[in-house]
């Protein structure tokens, strides 16, 4: 019954870019909304994030970065929503 909505991509682009961020750039688009993404998968994991409200989507979301992207995640995620995120 129904589907499931599953986001797959690589932490990060061909040029190296992180595909996981903090904000969005100034004129991006957005495709799908917050609340229509279940499940985030990368190489490295996948983030479950339904019924999670926005520090724990970040902790979820930091999870699945790609390592080296993951510190400067975190400490915008502290900055956003504090000690939530740790």
């Amino acid at each position: 019954d129904g589907g499931k909505p599953i986001l797959a991509l690589p932490s990060r682009s061909n040029r190296g870019d992180p595909r996981i961020v903090p904000t969005l750039r100034d004129g991006a688009g957005v495709v799908s909304t917050r609340a229509h993404v279940h499940y985030v998968v990368t190489e490295y994991g996948v983030a479950f994030l339904p019924g999670k409200g926005l520090p724990a989507r970040a902790k979820e979301l930091i999870k699945i970065a790609h390592p080296d992207d993951r510190e400067a995640l975190q400490k915008k995620a502290h900055e956003r929503f504090g000690a939530k995120v740790l």
